[in-house]
Order: C-alpha cells, then structure tokens, then sequence
C-alpha cells in the first residue's frame, strides 16, 4: 500500500496560488513552475504535469529524477529532498540487475497466474512514462504527428468516440509539446496544421461521446494552431465541425454564424472542401425552414463536389468522397422532404450513401440507416422503414456513439404513430434495449 507524501503536499498548499488569490499552489501550477525551472536550467526534456505531482503526493512514485528532484526543491523553496518527503528507494539508489528482479506475487490457487494486488485501473494508473521531446523536430515528426491522426480518426470511424478519444487526447497533450521545439519555419508551420487537426480529430471524438466541455476546448486549440500555421484549409474545417456541434445542441443561429466564417476565403480552400462547407450550409438553412434556399445550396454542393481534385486536398478530407457527399446532402434534404411530405431526393442520396459506405466508416453507414428510417417512418412505408432500422441496430451494437444513439432514439419517437404494427413495435423495442445497454 502506498503512503501519501503529507510533506510534499504540505509544501505545495503553502505556496500561494496565482490562478486562484488566498488558496495554495495548484498541482499544475507546481509542474508548470518546475517546467520552466527545467527548461531555463536545461536540466531536462521531460515534461512534468498534474497527474505526476498526484502520483509523488500520493507515494505512488517514491524517488524522481534528479533533475525533477532539483526542480521540486528550488520551486518550493526546500534545502532537501527529505524535505520534501522523498527518501531514495532501490529504484532511486542504483539499477536493479533485470536477474533479481521480484516477479509480481503469484496466485496460490492458480499456478502460473499473478495478482496485481489492486484493481487493473489502480495498477496502470500508478505507472509513469515520461517521453522526452526533441529540442529540434523536422519533417519525420511532422509525419510523426499525421500518422498518430489518421490511426486516430480511423479508431473512431470504426468504433465511435468512447476509447478513441481518451487515447488521442494523450497523444495529443504529447504532439502539442512539440510546438516549443525550434524548427525551420516551414516545418513549424506544417506542425501547427498536423496538430490542430489532431486536436480537432480529439474535438469530434469527445462531441461524438457528449463531451461537450473537452470538445470545445480542442476545437480552440485547433483554432489557434491553424492561426499560427496560415492554414485557411484548417481554419474551415474546424469551423465547420464546431458548427456541426452547434447544430446538434439546438443552436442554429451559432452553426449559421460558424458556417459562414468559415465560407470566408473559401477561394483559398479545395472544391471538396467548399462541397463539404456547403452541404453544412444547406442542412442548417433546412432546420430553421428556408427549404427553397437549402435546395439552391444543396445545388452549389453538388457542383463544387463535381470539380474536385481529391491530389489537392488536405489530408483530413479524405473521408469526404462520394458517399459521404451523398449522405451529408440526403441528410440536409431530410427536413425539406417532411415539410413537402415527399421522400425523394432525401432518401434516393440515403440509399446511395448507405451502399457505397464501405467497411472503413460503419458510423456514417449508420447514421445513413437511421436517417433513411427515420424518413420513410415518418413519410414513406413504415414497414420498409422498420426493415432499415433493424439494420441500422444491428451496426450500432458495435459503435460508441451518443449521437448515435440520441437519432436512434428519434427513430422510436417517429415511431410510436405505428407501434401497433409488429415489425415496428418490434424495432421499438430492439431500440430501447439496445440505448438502455449503452447509457
């Protein structure tokens, strides 16, 4: 069992705090301050933060590096290590031979096994790596950075937020230190695009899960990253996913806004990319009932999607090909077919979207579904719409998606009008089940 270091936290809480007048030093504060003490002694490349100082409160981690160790010290002003409740351990006094290192206990009714002796989270939790970062970075980790986004965005199009988004947004906090790094000015500002599209792959990964707070956060930073790296292209689309994230909470005239900022300068970005913005554009002239407008922009989608180049665009738009153009606009054609009661166009670019959909993204095949059942429940055969939506529960079992499952709790709400026929009743239920194991 580890033992709290009373010293080291005393030490901490009686250092004042700046962020917070009256109150003691902040963990982060504490690591900041030893970063910069760190960094301005070039003592060391590694980077302390919050979660370290909680493990050395904790005794989680009982002997730091030495450079940590000076840090500490000169940070809160102690003349020992002792001071501060370090006392060196095996680990801190000299290497242990790899010969003589203890195995974890063994379980005595399971020859073979071990016990960890805590829960698995406690276990990992008390671990502790510390990355060093380059104090100069070139193209390599630039292409670094890219390859750590795609394997990002491609864990989330195949399961959804939930995991992916706590394990980019490590990746992210390590990618963002790389900033401070000196650089050639076009590396750094090819940095700042690769990791501000880290950052908004992280963004869309908390909205998807209902992190709403994170989201936002990370769509800032990748604001910011855009700003300092001159990518236009980076700028839209962010703004152009917070304003999907607007739309989905209600706010309308906010996505508007977003959507229209990010059409500034849409010279400057790719015909895929204004297809993409436009679509966006249509969808939210549709919610607030502009449908003749909507059509016309739905329109303007379709021809900047018929000029693009898929060589000139940036890498994050390569999901945006054809059927991901179909369901976007089928989707924005949603509302104008409920208000004119008319199915078509809406669910012909559904059921396109739906069979070119490939393996690589089974949430935008799902999503498709649940729109397209939703539709023809709500205008069409609601036994037909029944049959997509069963399809459309048996994909979303695998997928960790809370907006996922608030459209497949509008698809019950649409269907409560024909809850008396069996095949509808049936998928009623399948839906309910199926949010009720996911909550």
């Amino acid at each position: 069992m580890a033992t709290p270091n009373a010293k080291l936290r005393a030490a901490r809480e009686g250092k004042p705090s700046r962020a917070k007048p009256g109150e003691g030093m902040t963990r982060a504060e504490l690591a900041d301050a030893v970063n910069l003490y760190l960094w301005d002694t070039r003592k060391s490349r590694h980077h302390l933060d919050a979660d370290t100082i909680k493990r050395y409160e904790g005794g989680r981690v009982g002997w730091p590096g030495e450079a940590y160790r000076e840090g500490l010290r000169a940070v809160l002003g102690a003349a020992t290590d002792a001071d501060l409740g370090f006392r060196p351990t095996r680990r801190g006094c000299a290497p242990v031979p790899r010969s003589v290192v203890a195995l974890p206990a063994a379980a005595p009714d399971r020859p073979g096994c071990v016990e960890l002796g805590e829960t698995p989270a406690g276990y990992l939790a008390s671990m502790s790596v510390e990355t060093p970062v380059l104090k100069r970075i070139g193209w390599t980790d630039v292409e670094h950075v890219r390859a750590i986004t795609r394997a990002a965005a491609m864990s989330e199009n195949l399961f959804g937020g939930g995991l992916s988004c706590e394990a980019a947004l490590r990746q992210l906090r390590w990618a963002a230190r790389l900033i401070d790094a000196r650089a050639a000015d076009d590396v750094r500002d090819a940095l700042f695009e690769a990791v501000g599209n880290l950052s908004g792959v992280v963004a869309f990964s908390a909205f998807d899960i209902a992190g709403h707070d994170a989201a936002d956060r990370c769509f800032r930073f990748a604001l910011w990253c855009a700003d300092q790296g001159k990518s236009w292209a980076l700028r839209a689309n962010t703004l152009a996913e917070m304003s999907r994230k607007a739309a989905y909470l209600g706010e309308v005239d906010d996505a508007l806004s977003l959507i229209e900022f990010a059409q500034v300068r849409s010279d400057r970005v790719s015909a895929t990319a204004r297809a993409m913005l436009w679509t966006i554009r249509a969808c939210l002239l549709a919610l607030t009932g502009r449908t003749d407008e909507a059509i016309a922009e739905v329109d303007r989608a379709d021809e900047h999607f018929d000029a693009r180049d898929p060589a000139a665009d940036p890498p994050w738009l390569c999901y945006y090909d054809e059927a991901e153009h179909q369901g976007s606009t089928g989707k924005a054609l949603v509302p104008v077919a409920r208000a004119r009661q008319k199915t078509e166009p809406a669910a012909l670019r559904l059921e396109a979207a739906v069979r070119l959909q490939g393996a690589d993204y089974p949430r935008s095949r799902t999503f498709s579904r649940i729109r397209l059942a939703t539709l023809m429940m709500s205008t069409g055969d609601p036994r037909q719409a029944a049959s997509i939506g069963q399809q459309a529960v048996l994909d979303a079992a695998s997928l960790r998606s809370r907006r996922i499952s608030k459209e497949l709790d509008d698809l019950a709400s649409v269907s409560v009008h024909h809850s008396r026929i069996e095949d509808v009743a049936a998928l009623r239920r399948d839906i309910a089940s199926l949010t009720r194991h996911s909550a």
